[in-house]
């Protein structure tokens, strides 16, 4: 056998084998994007039914709430006391932040002369000038 021969022969051999070994990889590939792909869809649905879960479960608690807030059973009395505490600071927070809208827009409409910026500048150099 010429060395040429022994060339091509050994030529088709290493393709041969790089054509096995490139086929099991494409099907170790394959395998591994469908279990990726798997486990994506199961990770959005247990995410979903989680959501789910957590929707159902702010509802009967809202609901237990508004039907026994006034008279709690005694397992749930502690909690039911913080449910209104907290309702009570949040009430207190915004009554709070609407007074404090509402002297921001009356300090606003101090100056009828613009409704330019300068306007409020020169009115705080007369405060100072004053002082």
């Amino acid at each position: 056998m010429s060395s040429f021969e022994n060339l091509k022969k050994k030529a088709k051999e290493a393709l041969g084998t790089i054509a096995d070994v490139s086929a099991e990889a494409y099907k170790v590939a394959e395998v591994k994007a469908k279990e990726l792909a798997k486990t994506a869809k199961l990770n959005a649905d247990i995410t979903r039914e989680k959501a789910a879960f957590r929707h159902l479960y702010q509802d009967l608690g809202t609901k237990y709430y508004e039907k026994y807030k006034d008279d709690p059973e005694k397992d749930f009395a502690e909690e039911i006391e913080a449910i209104n505490e907290a309702f009570e600071r949040l009430a207190a927070k915004q009554k709070e932040l609407e007074e404090l809208k509402v002297s921001e827009s009356s300090e606003e409409e101090a100056c009828d002369c613009c409704d330019d910026e300068s306007c409020e500048i020169e009115l705080a150099a007369d405060d100072s000038a004053e002082e």
